[in-house]
């Protein structure tokens, strides 16, 4: 099968937005779409926004999938085309990738140290209350 990679109409007048999507070369634009890659919104403000998932570009370019120009443009402003040549899928941004917690020997000893008095000061409370009922 043939397939390209192309935009996708959807919005209403004057604020269009596109899905990047795959399809057969042979169907209309409006036909069935195998694969939907990614959203391109050029009308939204302050910026437009542009959301590709690169692995699955990268897939399908690597099938022989080929680009219409705009999505060209679109995924050379995301870093997809250099993906592709080199081989090396791009990182992560570092708001979607959680940092791991690393603590050091001391604060994990005052954690520790503070953990035995809580429950020390809750046992001798028990004790005095267990106590009194006793008598």
């Amino acid at each position: 099968m043939a397939t390209v990679i192309r935009l996708k109409r959807g919005g209403r007048t004057h604020d269009p937005y596109y899905r990047v999507v795959v399809m057969d070369s042979r169907n209309r634009t409006r036909g069935r779409v195998v694969d939907d890659i990614g959203l391109y919104h050029p009308c939204s403000r302050p910026q437009p926004l542009i959301q590709i998932d690169v692995r699955k570009a990268v897939e399908w370019l690597s099938h022989g999938a080929q680009m219409s120009d705009t999505v060209r443009n679109v995924f050379s402003q995301k870093g997809v085309l250099t993906a592709f040549k080199t081989g090396v899928l791009p990182e992560l941004e570092p708001a979607a990738v959680a940092a791991p917690v690393v603590e050091t020997p001391e604060v994990a000893e005052t954690v520790v140290a503070e953990e035995q008095t809580e429950a020390q000061t809750s046992n001798d409370a028990g004790e005095e209350t267990s106590g009194a009922t006793t008598e």
